[in-house]
């Protein structure tokens, strides 16, 4: 009988692969400190109304891929699809509204049934961070920073492009939405079924269809360009500004698009071509209103997120592991004395191993295999005399510590 395997499109961090996680996590953690960003963290699970409210109920996201169900007492739960709505709900829920600005970073798993792939899983994680009740430019242009500052501490930088839009502010939006409509309604024969449906309800979410008929239709479609007020030109051009005075640069890519009412101003992407085809690795947006949905004021914010599993696959290399220390006790005291080092050496922070199976070569071959910088050996004699013998196994060396020195003999060492 076939042995049990982790459901499609889920797959176990193990080894080498929960390393590169690791590592992306450790190094954004560090990023957003220098940042004052502090880190929150959801439930994996919130009531369906707080993904359905803001992700539209015509999205590809609320129509088909949520994992929702209904508990035992009868509510509609869902697993988070992303977790924007989650931090703009936990905002609201712990009364921190009037306490803003609230800068927030997360990371963790997310959930949502599409058609598994490289660096694409259903059940993936990401990192994020949400910067709410912050308004202006400038704020826009420090977060898209910090987002350029987590990809270079992965070493990425050579391998990712920021393209950069905007949407504009409520106004310029609505005229152009009016200016699509119109446009949409004279070929609405030409649509696909979908989105003869979003036409109706949210006509924006056309501009997210993969459909290739309705991408079609894009290529002659009002620019919105040509709808933006001065008040979102000033916006646009500032942002530009401060970008070029962070040291970030950018391409400009109009086709950036959210299909959502509530962004606006700024949209961002990273892409890169490492992974084969053209792929975003890090996308984000200025949003509004999304806090009101929760029941809140209306409250500015700016946030991006990335998959984890596609920055870990971009990977060149990751830190080694520090080497670890291995204790070789010969003989039944010894083990004992064995075990009362070991406790000593990792209250100091020092990694370290016992290593009890076979005789003196036996053992030293399996600690030379695992790696290890140093091996402790020591018996009746060396106990006796209260010593040990610290072989350094990078030059060969060997020579007697006294176990009261050995915690900063091996620092120093190490």
């Amino acid at each position: 009988m076939a042995g049990l395997q982790p459901p499609r499109g889920t797959h176990d961090l193990i080894g080498e692969t929960m390393r590169r996680h690791h590592h992306v996590v450790e190094t954004a953690r560090q990023v957003f400190k220098t940042y004052g960003f502090e880190e929150w963290s959801t439930p994996v699970f919130e009531d369906t109304k707080v993904f359905s409210r803001t992700l539209g109920e015509t999205s590809d996201v609320v129509s088909k891929e949520m994992y929702s169900f209904e508990d035992r007492g009868g509510e509609s739960l869902t697993l988070r699809p992303e977790n924007t709505a989650s931090i703009c709900r936990a905002l609201v829920s712990n009364g921190l509204t009037q306490t803003l600005p609230q800068k927030v970073f997360y990371h963790g798993p997310m959930f949502r049934y599409e058609r598994p792939q490289k660096g694409r899983y259903r059940q993936f994680h990401q990192i994020g961070a949400e910067l709410l009740g912050a308004d202006g430019p400038l704020r826009d242009a420090e977060i898209i920073t910090m987002a350029y500052d987590v990809l270079k501490g992965l070493g990425l930088e050579e391998h990712v492009v920021l393209e950069l839009n905007t949407l504009g502010d409520i106004a310029s939006r609505q005229a152009w939405r009016d200016a699509l409509v119109e446009y949409f309604k004279q070929h609405v024969d030409k649509l696909s079924d979908e989105s003869k449906l979003r036409l109706e309800v949210n006509p924006l979410r056309i501009l997210d269809s993969k459909s290739e008929q309705d991408r079609a239709l894009l290529n002659d479609a009002p620019k919105f360009a040509d709808y933006l007020n001065d008040e979102s030109r000033k916006f646009w051009d500032d942002l530009r500004g401060y970008l070029d005075a962070f040291g970030v640069k950018f391409v400009e890519n109009p086709r950036i698009v959210r299909g959502l009412d509530y962004y606006s101003h700024t949209a961002f992407e990273f892409v890169t071509t490492k992974l084969g085809a053209q792929g975003t690795v890090l996308a984000g947006g200025r949003y509004e209103g999304l806090v009101e949905q929760m029941g809140g004021p209306s409250v500015p914010a700016i946030g991006w997120a990335a998959g984890i599993e596609r920055l870990a696959l971009l990977l060149d290399q990751i830190p080694e592991e520090p080497a670890g220390i291995a204790i070789v006790p010969m003989g039944d005291s010894a083990l004992v004395k064995g075990a009362s080092i070991a406790r000593m050496l990792r209250s100091a922070g020092l990694n370290v191993e016992i290593e009890t199976r076979g005789n003196m070569k036996k053992r030293m071959e399996r600690v030379v295999k695992s790696g290890a910088s140093h091996a402790i050996v020591l018996g009746d004699e060396e106990i006796e005399r209260e010593i040990v013998q610290l072989r350094d196994l990078k030059v060969r060396d060997q020579k007697e510590i006294s176990i009261h020195h050995l915690v900063s003999a091996l620092r120093e060492a190490v």
